[in-house]
């Protein structure tokens, strides 16, 4: 099987178009899925573009969807709708309430007057009913586990360091184990040892160019020229392009 593999789309659909476009996506003619490695929405303007397609390669059998961290903030965001936590800050700075006037039609200032009734129209929408419950923790092939932040772990802050330490059966990890591990920095965990061995784990969640910064001293991550492009280590590839940043997305091509 051929996977086209991004992450982070984050509802710029024009940058995904194109970099599949670039891989061939769209003209491959044999047997062929694409994986979005998490966090579809909660940046860019074309929600609704991005919907449209989803729900095409889903009918299709053509997607596979990995659950990101900003998945979890929608239902989070859901879930405490009533005890007014639409309201909280991290909702406006994350993405999640324009991504709800989005996907509903709804203005802000509507929003802002109308809660509940935007609670139902985002509760009713195919993003809640039909995509969401569509997506996996992860997905596993006989080279490559493709997750959001990373595979859950035991995470030790020490200061200013981390050690990461697997857990036993991470597979069958419980559901608060894997939404910290979608708040993981990857790229950290594997140059501290935090790998499967003989697989390789495709994730985003966290800038390339933390990667090419920090361990190839190619640019910085975010000024002093930064390198985007996916981040490749032992036991990692990394995806996420910053597409806010670069007005890229990146996509690899995965045959397994």
């Amino acid at each position: 099987m051929r996977y086209y593999v991004t992450a982070d789309v984050h509802g710029f659909f024009s940058e995904l178009k194109s970099a599949l476009d670039e891989k061939g996506f769209f003209e491959d003619t044999e047997p062929h899925k694409l994986i979005i490695c998490g966090d579809l929405y909660d940046r860019g303007s074309e929600a609704m573009q991005l919907q449209d397609f989803i729900l095409d390669l889903i009918s299709k059998d053509e997607i596979i969807l990995i659950k990101g961290n900003h998945e979890d903030l929608t239902l989070e965001l859901l879930n405490n709708w009533n005890n007014g936590s639409f309201m909280h800050r991290c909702h406006f700075s994350n993405g999640t309430i324009d991504t709800v006037c989005q996907l509903t039609e709804t203005p802000l200032r509507h929003f802002l007057t109308e809660p509940h009734e935007v609670y139902k129209k985002i509760s009713n929408n195919p993003f809640i009913k039909k995509i969401i419950p569509s997506m996996v923790d992860f997905y596993e092939t006989e080279h490559y586990i493709f997750t959001h932040g990373w595979i859950p772990c035991t995470t030790l802050n020490n200061g200013d360091t981390k050690t990461y330490l697997p857990i036993e059966n991470w597979r069958k990890a419980n559901n608060q184990a894997w939404d910290s591990a979608r708040w993981v920095n990857g790229m950290e965990a594997a140059h501290n040892g935090m790998i499967e061995k003989d697989k390789t784990i495709v994730c985003g969640h966290w800038h390339c160019s933390f990667g090419h910064s920090h361990y190839e001293g190619d640019g910085g991550e975010f000024n002093d020229n930064p390198n985007f492009a996916p981040y490749y280590g032992e036991g990692i590839i990394a995806l996420d392009a910053c597409t806010p940043v670069s007005n890229k997305v990146n996509c690899i091509v995965i045959e397994d």
